[in-house]
């Protein structure tokens, strides 16, 4: 799971955005060296990683698209070859924004690949070098939403076999697109918050949510509400694995 501290790093990040590119647009990407990755360890070995970034039967990609008026981005991690009618996992990363997180993502991305699924991550506006704001948990739920037009144009996706897979925050994006009627199968959760009010007493997450959440003091009972799946569970209504470790030091298993 990602780390604290890249929370808080990102804030750099915002500052490091690049010109969004037009609506649209395909990039290949490039992967890091794997001892640059910050917390990549949570994720994979080395081995596991270069085995997954050399594997040549799969390409992952950066794909543009349009929502709320904005270019947002996602990484689409795809079989080379054309196969068809491959079950969509939109896989919700954790933390707050990421100049980019391939190489968090590529070894979890070979791992579903390899099992049958087309696997398509969402990066959020203000990732990626998107324009925006990311809210944790607020408007750029639609950026959740408006792939699914995106999806639904991808010739070897199945639409009628769509999965969420989020972890920390991106877990907390995933019960919300539930509650919101997200038309996904089912869904799987890692580490995920489902009561921020209880987060925010520990004193490194209220410090985090000052910055992520500057009316935090004057909305609190807002922002908690929408973000604590604790709050409206009986509005969830598909199947979800949830996954959590009771060593967490991150989101505490209780």
């Amino acid at each position: 799971m990602p780390k604290l501290f890249l929370m808080m790093a990102s804030l750099a990040c915002l500052l490091m955005a690049a010109p969004a590119a037009a609506a649209g647009r395909t990039e290949s990407v490039n992967f890091p060296a794997y001892d640059t990755i910050r917390g990549i360890d949570d994720y994979a070995s080395p081995t596991e990683y270069r085995a997954a970034v050399a594997d040549r039967r799969f390409v992952m990609e950066k794909i543009s698209y349009a929502s709320d008026g904005l270019t947002v981005y996602a990484y689409v991690y795809r079989p080379r070859s054309g196969l068809r009618n491959l079950p969509v996992i939109i896989f919700n990363r954790g933390s707050w924004t990421w100049p980019t997180f391939s190489g968090e993502l590529v070894t979890m991305a070979n791992r579903l690949a390899r099992k049958g699924y087309l696997v398509v991550a969402p990066m959020y506006r203000g990732s990626g070098g998107a324009a925006g704001r990311d809210e944790l948990g607020g408007a750029e739920l639609d950026d959740l939403f408006n792939l699914l037009p995106v999806i639904k144009r991808m010739k070897m996706a199945d639409t009628s076999h769509l999965y969420l897979y989020g972890e920390s925050r991106g877990g907390m994006m995933v019960y919300q697109a539930l509650r919101d009627g997200f038309p996904a199968k089912a869904a799987a959760v890692v580490g995920a918050f489902t009561d921020l009010d209880a987060m925010l007493q520990d004193p490194r997450w209220a410090k985090a949510g000052e910055a992520i959440w500057p009316d935090l003091n004057s909305q609190r009972s807002a922002i908690v509400k929408r973000r604590s799946a604790v709050q409206w569970a009986d509005r969830i209504g598909k199947p979800v694995l949830i996954i959590h470790g009771a060593k967490d030091s991150e989101v505490s298993v209780t």
